[in-house]
């Protein structure tokens, strides 16, 4: 079964790539394809396919039990060894043609699918060639474990159909001079089959030398010369030969196609004609024209020319055609032509006809004939209308535009039709300039329109110059002067007054703007685009002038300068009553006695109104009920009018509200205020408060009388800057002549005039101009800057000076003017190109043999100019190596070899040159045609030189194996090549004589022969003398694929063993192939292309043994997969394959391996025994030995002296033992587990443990003394408060259980002492006399759990203070240092400080210190007194201490904390 399944897998030609049929595009599997149906791989092991869709073939015509090819791997990875996996078909195959087997091997199922026996139809894959199978996978006992997959079955094709025609006849017609290869038509066969089954070869049945048919495409070539006269009908048989049949020796011929060919001979080509035309010296009779050279591709009669004729455009018959020899013809002139009557020329239609039939005619071309002395061409204007635009200041004489027709006759003459216009203007008749002749500043019209026309052709044009505005004009008030009245109480920013003017200018030229302008401050404004003037502040008739006169400015915007105009502006206040009457005194108080007279003048009231100081009344208001007191109304005097006696004022006082009016206009009131006292009348005494109103009035008036006593206008005001009082004067370095040479181009700088005004704006804007002279208006000046520019061309030998009068204007009105006259030398310039004799060029026709230094030609030219500008050299400008020229007398000649060949013509272009020593040379260039007449002179030249060429040994008699191409440019006979065979290998090629088409005359075998070398010769036909050529053709014979059989292995797959520590090479199986072919198709060689074992295992391609050639690592991969190909070595290589599963056995290489790198458990101290206090866990990746169940060992190897930890061998556990653990005596326990495997060559490793002892409350607090005698100075009141002395104590535990606070328990009934719960210093709280003593007891408690506590005692004695010293206190040292071991303890003594005298009692304090951190305690000790503490943890601290005893000195300690031991 599988011998049979080897042979045909994969038989033929190799595995198609074939692409999924639209089916399964579209299809989309159900839920569960590929994958397990329980629900995921966390719910089961994984049961899926490799793939959702596998890809397999199989022939169709196959035998029963024929298994399908994959190039895959088609199955099921096995999660678990123990699975029984069953395979189904559950749809796609209908007709019953497949079967689904399993094949386990290894950790992997095979899903292999095979054709059914017994009576199953046989597959065709003509009718159906693909087939998709749903195929379900499940495992039996495990009802839940499902899945499905696709498998598309491609059926490949067997040659079992032959190839037919369609259609089977054809017919054709061509020309009898159908060009050698040309593709005359195609037959068409088809093969059902496909891939090399489907091809076939064309041939013809009956061997044929005209015709070709490539045996691939059908297409049949033309490889001979046709002649009708011989043969015009050709019956052609084609047959059709199946390759794959004739492998299997049987001739394969399926049908026959039959090809009619019509031999027909045409005229296929139609005369073409090809101008050259002449332009004569004389028009005189026979004078050549035009030479017509004809050419026709056809041949015979139909490729001969008959004539050349005049088919338009010569009614007069002025012209004639003659031919001059074949092919050619000359177009004449039949008499003496007249071209003025054709100023512009004559065009004459030509055409052309051959001799063939039909008769073919040319195209018509037209050719225009014209002379050069005669020429009249069309001519017109440069443009069709000129559209110009002038500024309005431009001077007369300003050169307006130059107008033209083109092309210009020598002697045109324009002038400018007469109008009203035109009186503006004047026209150079000659150059056609057009400039002004006045200004235009004074007229109103913007638009001028004139007509220019040119006498000679009668052609008028249209020219529309549009004057552009300048600011020429002023502006102009509407009125000569403005007078206005306005009343003094307008209220500010009212308008009273407009002004207005208007300028005559266009644009910003005439857009105006208003300004006021005044020697002194005016209280208007003037809005500057209306001109409404307006107020700025209030009016007062009283204070300020009586009128205001001024200037209003109006100015325009226009450019280089604004034009302003000014005119006078007078405006009068007129009067109101708007002013109250004003007290001169306000505020008066008075006394007056009860028996004051009767009538008697009290005071005068007094106002002033400063409108007119007109009279004001007065009027008591308001204090006057009772008719006591009496005012004037006009003199303001106040008397009393009865008698005070029986008056009871309020308060004693008389209040009197006054006020005065002028009539309009009240004042503000003012009070008089009258005081009544008893007794004696006392002197009238009145006291007001001035206002300074006369004084303010006094001061308004002068400033009104100033004010109308300043200059309402200046009269005679003459402006300077608006008066045009200088003439424009020129530079005095203005030159009377200058020179210019005659080739300056159009637009060039000549002479830039300089001149001045001295005054200024308009008055000094200069403008110039040429106002005579320019007689050719070869000049223009530029009216703004004076230079002086060419603007026609000048021409030296027509005129060789110009008188320029150049005139001067200024803008001022009116304008002023000077002129002064500039002669204008033209130098002469070499300005006149030679010019050859014949303009259109030379043509001369010589045989291409013609020998080194013979004279070709001469030509010949001419220069205008005279001296050095008109001697001319010649010379060649073509590279070229074959021809010269005389640089004196312009003869050309042969100077190199010629070749037809190689360059059958030469166009060389020839330049004759002046030898002007000045400025630039002049030269001109015409070109010189030779053409080179053949001569046979060249054998044929195959292309390439040397042929190779490749056939198929299974290829049909008569094949064209390779068409040999010459190339012999010789003309005629001599250009025609035949062919012929030196050596034809016993008649098994053959040449066709014409077309160089070698053919197959017997059937090629491969393996009788690969190579054949021709010789072949080409000969052409040249007279006298015929020239010959040799090649060499090497055709090689390509093998044909006869591999008709597939390697086949005996398995369908294999299996290996190999150690995981085999060495690189080892050798662990061999596969072996079988292959029924002969030769080469039959051996077979292997190769590995896939697998999980791709690069680690190799195979010998000859032997099939496979070998490591890599390290293995069972624990890394424990098994591999490898595809082996066997193929063999025909031209189309076929393979087979199988699968090889290797599996890797193990061996002991790997040690235990822990689950962590470091483990820091912690138990705590006086733990029992038997307490866990962590479990090693480790894993071994090598495979478990049999009958071994506990593989790995544990065991303590250090660290563990005193036996406070246990570890179980088997489990890891580590655990504690009888002895107990004492943090304060060991915080920290490091052990070393070593962790062994249990295989015949054990292996090892450790792993360290730290385990942290954890506090418990186990020490109560020490204080470092029991008892503690102090000394201290009696304390005042304002001591208390002051620090004792510092009692402290230690716990050796940690953490919360050694935080201590600290307690006063007994001694302290009184409360004079108090104690820091935290750094127990104990202070006082009351003053202490000399004498007393106290003993204190106290406690320090931990904070632990249990709570601990220890007592200490403080003796205190209170001693009499010392008498202040003399002399200060010193230290012996002023710097000590100190150091403290990191692991000192507690109380111990760091050092001692001393004084140099020692005999009176003395204190000591710390009175600074700087430290990076505080924990632990250091006591000090000075002169033998327990002092103070201090904390110590860092590595230095300094302390300032001073000693007391009324004179005090410092020192300062610095204390070195060495670090003795770093903890983890």
């Amino acid at each position: 079964m599988d011998m049979n399944m080897g042979q045909w897998a994969g038989m033929r030609a190799p595995l198609l790539g074939l692409a999924l049929p639209l089916l399964l595009l579209l299809f989309k599997p159900p839920s569960g394809y590929g994958q397990n149906i329980q629900g995921g791989p966390q719910d089961g092991p994984h049961f899926s396919f490799t793939q959702a869709v596998y890809h397999a073939t199989v022939y169709e015509n196959s035998a029963a039990r024929t298994y399908a090819n994959s190039k895959v791997k088609m199955g099921i990875h096995l999660a678990q060894r123990s699975w029984e996996i069953r395979y189904r078909i559950t749809s796609g195959d209908d007709e019953g043609f497949f079967k689904a087997e399993e094949y386990m091997l290894g950790d992997f199922c095979f899903l292999r699918i095979r054709t059914k026996g017994g009576n199953a139809a046989i597959l065709n894959r003509e009718i159906q060639d693909n087939y998709v199978l749903t195929v379900k996978a499940s495992v039996k006992g495990e009802a839940l474990l499902e899945t499905w997959t696709k498998v598309s079955i491609q059926v490949l094709d067997m040659n079992d159909l032959r190839p037919l025609f369609s259609p089977t006849t054809y017919s054709v017609t061509i020309a009898e001079s159908t060009p050698l290869r040309t593709s005359i038509a195609q037959v068409t066969a088809t093969d059902a089959d496909i891939g090399s089954n489907g091809e076939f070869y064309y041939f013809f049945k009956e061997k044929m030398e005209l015709f070709a048919v490539h045996p691939t495409s059908g297409i049949v070539s033309l490889s001979g010369k046709l002649n009708v006269d011989e043969q015009n009908r050709y019956d052609l048989e084609i047959l059709a030969v199946d390759r794959g049949m004739k492998l299997y020796g049987n001739n394969g011929v399926s049908s026959t196609a039959k090809l009619f060919v019509h031999v027909e001979r045409m005229n296929e080509h139609a005369p073409i004609m090809n101008l050259v035309t002449y332009s004569p010296s004389l028009p005189v009779k026979n004078s050549l024209y035009v030479m017509v050279t004809v050419e026709d591709l056809d041949e015979g009669l139909n490729g001969e020319i008959d004539s050349v004729v005049i088919v338009g455009g010569d009614p007069s018959n002025n012209f004639f055609v003659e031919r001059t020899e074949e092919g050619e013809f000359a177009i004449k002139a039949s008499r003496s032509l007249n071209w003025e009557i054709y100023p512009y020329g004559c065009n004459l239609s030509l055409q052309a006809k051959d001799r063939g039939t039909p008769q073919k005619f040319s195209a018509v071309k037209v050719v225009r004939i014209t002379a050069k002395e005669w020429q009249t061409a069309e001519a017109k204007f440069e443009r069709d209308f000129y559209d110009v635009c002038l500024n309005e200041i431009s001077p007369p004489g300003t050169i307006v535009e130059a107008v033209k027709i083109k092309p210009e006759p020598y002697n045109a003459e324009y002038i400018l039709k007469p109008s009203a216009d035109s009186a503006f203007f004047k026209m150079n008749t000659l150059t056609g300039v057009i400039s002004t002749t006045r200004w235009f500043t004074q007229g109103n019209q913007h638009v001028f329109n004139l007509e220019v026309l040119e006498i000679g052709s009668e052609l008028s044009v249209r020219v529309q110059i549009t004057i552009q505005d300048a600011n020429d004009n002023s502006p102009t008030f509407d009125q000569s002067y403005y007078e206005m009245l306005v009343n003094e109480s307008v209220p500010v920013g009212s308008n009273i007054l407009t002004v207005s003017a208007v300028d005559e200018d266009k644009g910003e030229n005439g857009y105006i703007t208003y300004s006021i302008s005044s020697l002194h401050p005016v209280p208007f404004k003037i809005n500057q685009f209306s001109g409404i003037i307006s107020t700025t502040k209030e009016l007062d008739f009283e204070s300020s002038s009586e009128s205001f006169m001024f200037v209003v400015r109006a100015s325009d915007w226009g450019s280089p300068y604004r034009r302003e105009s000014e005119v006078n502006v007078t405006i009068h206040l007129e009067n109101v009553n708007d002013n109250h009457p004003l007290f001169e005194k306000i505020a008066c108080q008075g006394v007056i006695s009860r028996d004051f007279p009767v009538d008697e003048v009290i005071t005068t009231m007094s106002a002033i109104d400063i409108d007119e100081l007109e009279l004001v009344k007065y009027k008591i208001i308001l204090g006057n009920e009772l008719g006591y007191f009496d005012l004037n109304p006009d003199s303001g005097v106040l008397s009393l009018r009865r008698s005070l006696a029986t008056a009871s004022p309020k308060n004693g006082i008389f209040s009197l509200k006054i006020t005065a009016t002028d009539g309009e206009n009240f004042s503000d009131p003012m009070f008089v205020n009258i005081s009544v006292v008893h007794g004696k009348s006392p002197p009238k005494s009145f006291n007001c408060k001035e206002t300074r109103v006369a004084q303010k009035l006094a001061e308004k008036l002068l400033k009104k009388s100033k004010a109308n006593n300043k200059l309402k206008i200046e009269e005679g005001f003459i402006d300077l800057f608006s008066v045009n009082r200088q003439m424009p004067q020129f530079d005095k370095a203005f030159p009377t002549d200058i020179a210019v040479q005659e080739d300056l181009k159009i637009g060039s700088s000549v002479f830039k005039v300089n001149a001045y005004d001295g005054d200024t704006g308009f008055n000094g804007e200069i403008l110039y101009s040429i106002s005579d002279g320019n007689i050719d208006s070869c000049f223009t000046i530029d009216m703004e800057t004076g230079l002086i520019s060419v603007f026609l061309p000048m021409d030296r030998e027509k005129r060789d000076r110009y008188l320029l009068n150049v005139t001067i204007y200024d803008l001022g009105l009116p304008p002023k003017s000077a002129w002064r006259l500039l002669t204008v030398y033209i130098e002469d310039a070499n300005d006149n190109a030679p010019q050859f004799l014949q303009d259109r060029g030379y043509v001369i026709v010589i045989p291409e043999n013609t020998a080194i230094g013979t004279d070709v030609i001469q030509v010949d030219a001419s220069d205008k100019d005279l001296g050095p500008n008109g001697e001319i050299v010649y010379s060649v400008l073509s590279s070229t190596s074959q021809f010269g020229i005389n640089s004196s007398n312009g003869i050309v000649y042969v100077a190199g070899q010629l070749d037809r060949e190689f360059v059958s013509a030469f166009n060389l272009k020839i330049e004759a040159r002046d030898k002007a020593e000045k400025g630039s040379q002049r030269f001109s260039v015409t070109t010189l045609k030779i053409i080179l007449e053949d001569v046979n002179d060249c054998p044929p030249l195959f292309i390439p030189s040397v042929y190779k060429a490749r056939a198929l040994e299974d290829l049909p008699v008569g094949t064209v194996v390779a068409w040999l191409e010459t190339q012999d440019p010789d003309l005629g006979l001599g250009g025609q090549v035949r062919y012929s065979l030196a050596n034809d290998y016993n008649g098994w090629f053959e040449i066709d004589r014409t077309s160089g088409a070698i053919r197959l005359n017997k059937e090629l075998d491969y393996e009788t022969q690969q190579f054949y070398n021709l010789t072949v010769k080409a000969k052409d036909k040249g007279r006298p003398v015929s020239l010959l050529s040799v090649t060499f053709v090497e055709i090689e014979v390509l093998d044909v694929n006869e591999n008709l059989h597939t390697p086949y292995f005996s398995h369908f797959a294999l299996t290996g063993l190999v150690k995981e520590n085999a060495r690189i090479g080892t050798a662990l199986l061999q596969v072996s192939a079988n292959d029924e072919d002969t030769g080469r198709d039959g051996e077979v060689q292997y190769t590995i292309n896939d697998g999980s074992g791709l690069g680690r295992f190799a195979i010998d391609e000859e032997t099939g043994m496979i070998y490591t050639t890599d390290m293995l690592d069972r624990e890394t991969k424990d098994s591999y997969w490898l595809t082996v190909y066997a193929s063999d070595r025909g031209v189309v290589p076929q393979f087979a394959t199988t699968e090889v599963f290797i599996q890797v056995e193990d061996v002991n290489d790997n040690a235990p391996l822990t689950s962590e790198p470091l483990y820091r458990p912690s138990v705590p101290e006086n733990s029992p025994r038997d307490v866990s206090v962590i479990k090693i866990q480790a894993q071994d990746p090598d495979a478990t030995p049999p009958l071994t169940a506990d593989r790995l060992n544990y065991r303590i190897i250090s660290g563990n002296p005193q036996n406070f930890f246990t570890i179980n061998t088997r489990t890891g556990l580590i655990t504690t033992t009888p002895r107990k653990l004492d943090r304060e005596q060991q915080t920290e326990h490091i052990l070393e587990v070593l962790v062994s495997d249990g295989g015949p060559s054990p292996r090892q490793s450790t792993v360290w443990v730290m385990v942290q002892v954890l506090d418990e409350n186990d020490n109560k607090p020490t204080f470092p003394e029991k008892v503690y005698q102090v000394k201290l100075p009696e304390r005042e009141r304002r001591k208390k408060g002051e620090p004792i002395y510092r009692v402290f104590a230690y716990d050796r535990d940690d953490g919360p259980n050694s935080d201590l606070s600290y307690s006063i328990v007994d001694g302290n009934e009184d409360g004079k002492f108090f104690i820091d719960p935290k750094t127990a210093v104990v202070s006082s709280r009351k003053a202490f006399s000399a004498g007393s003593y106290d003993i204190l007891t106290i406690k320090a408690m931990d904070n632990g759990r249990p709570q601990k506590s220890s007592t200490a005692r403080l003796h205190i004695e209170w001693i009499r203070r010392p008498p202040p010293l003399t002399l200060p206190l010193l230290f012996d040292e002023p710097l000590y240092n100190f150091t403290i071991m990191e692991n000192d303890k507690v109380a111990e003594i760091v050092g001692v400080v001393s004084l140099q005298q020692s005999s009176t009692s003395l204190w000591f304090d710390i009175t600074a210190w700087w430290r990076d951190d505080i924990q632990h305690i250091v006591m000090i000790y000075i002169n033998r007194q327990e002092y103070k503490t201090i904390n110590h943890h860092t590595r230095s601290a300094n302390l300032n201490i001073t000693s007391s005893a009324e004179a005090v000195d410092y020192f300062t300690v610095t204390l070195m904390f060495p670090r003795i031991f770093s903890f983890i």
